[in-house]
């Protein structure tokens, strides 16, 4: 199976940015919807989940053209004052409140508790307070998980196979983000029983991730493990670059990481989870309530190699790594 490619991608981010304003409460016939839809999302790296949504909505017959509205609050990573952001959204009356990654979730669970909200890549809603158990959240939020943190030792584990003589792995941790903390406790744990050291930095914005990696020398470590963060996942170009420039592996959790240059990733996918969370959202707006309706982990897991990148870096993939990809990117 083939990536699409990176221009594709700008494409239909560029549609995104012009859905933003179109659908904007300021356009009339957007307030005339019958469906409004408020939307609380990091942006950057995380748009195809907004993209998945979109997509998955559209197939159940519920169109922006026809008789839905967007309104979409892209904070571009940043982590401050998502709750401020989740009341704004909220202000223009949303049918249903779509949160993208974990910090955003628990901005919309604190801005409200009577507006219904979904959620999606939340990697463990249960253990960050969103659900109170995967059946039954008993209150207004449902979602789909992206159950990142609990992969975390498999990805370590594919890293090691991709590149065997790997010893000592950098993975840089957001500070006071749930997810990247539960991430990498089962990090740690895989490490240890693979005799592999992690070198944990950790960072609050994109100066600091920076910092980190300029004060990594070449040689000092022998990949680069991406622990999932809406922060960091914000910055993953960062990654990317050192990675090339040093010459060593990025592993990270989604394919489109991988487009953009990591060499390997093994999780669910943006696109997909946002169309599976489109499901609910539906059944939303049809006037189920979110305690009702399951909390989710995504359908598909995919293991994605830039083979590009192998090449750059001096990366052979093994042939029983090579046997198991489902998306390869060139």
């Amino acid at each position: 199976m083939r990536q699409r490619t990176g221009v594709w991608r700008l494409f239909e981010i560029a549609l995104l940015a012009l859905w933003g304003f179109l659908l904007s409460p300021g356009v009339s016939w957007a307030q005339a919807a019958k469906f409004r839809i408020g939307v609380l999302t990091p942006g950057g790296t995380f748009d195809p989940v907004l993209l998945g949504l979109i997509d998955g909505l559209d197939r159940l017959d519920y169109r922006q053209e026809k008789n839905l509205a967007f309104i979409i609050e892209n904070t571009q990573g940043a982590a401050s004052d998502l709750v401020g952001r989740a009341r704004k959204v909220l202000g223009a009356k949303p049918d249903v409140l779509f949160a993208v990654t974990t910090p955003h979730a628990i901005a919309a669970r604190q801005a409200t508790a009577t507006v219904p909200v979904v959620f999606a890549w939340v990697g463990d809603p249960v253990r960050a307070g969103l659900v109170e158990s995967y059946s039954s959240s008993k209150n207004n939020l449902t979602g789909v998980a992206s159950y990142s943190a609990p992969l975390s030792g498999k990805r370590l584990e594919i890293l090691k196979e991709i590149a065997p003589g790997t010893k000592r792995v950098l993975a840089l941790v957001a500070a006071k983000d749930v997810n990247a903390e539960l991430s990498f406790k089962f990090l740690e744990e895989t490490a240890k029983k693979l005799r592999i050291e992690v070198v944990r930095r950790d960072a609050t914005n994109k100066q600091d991730i920076e910092k980190v990696l300029a004060e990594t020398p070449k040689g000092a470590v022998d990949a680069i493990y991406y622990v999932p963060s809406t922060l960091v996942g914000s910055h993953i170009e960062l990654l990317i670059r050192k990675s090339k420039e040093d010459k060593i592996p990025l592993m990270v959790n989604e394919g489109a990481m991988v487009e953009q240059g990591a060499v390997a990733s093994y999780g669910a996918e943006f696109r997909l989870v946002g169309a599976q969370s489109a499901r609910l959202v539906a059944k939303v707006l049809k006037g189920e309530t979110p305690s009702d309706i399951p909390t989710e982990a995504p359908e598909r897991f995919l293991l994605a190699v830039n083979m590009t990148t192998a090449k750059t870096i001096g990366l052979k993939i093994p042939r029983n790594v090579l046997e198991r990809i489902d998306r390869v990117v060139e």
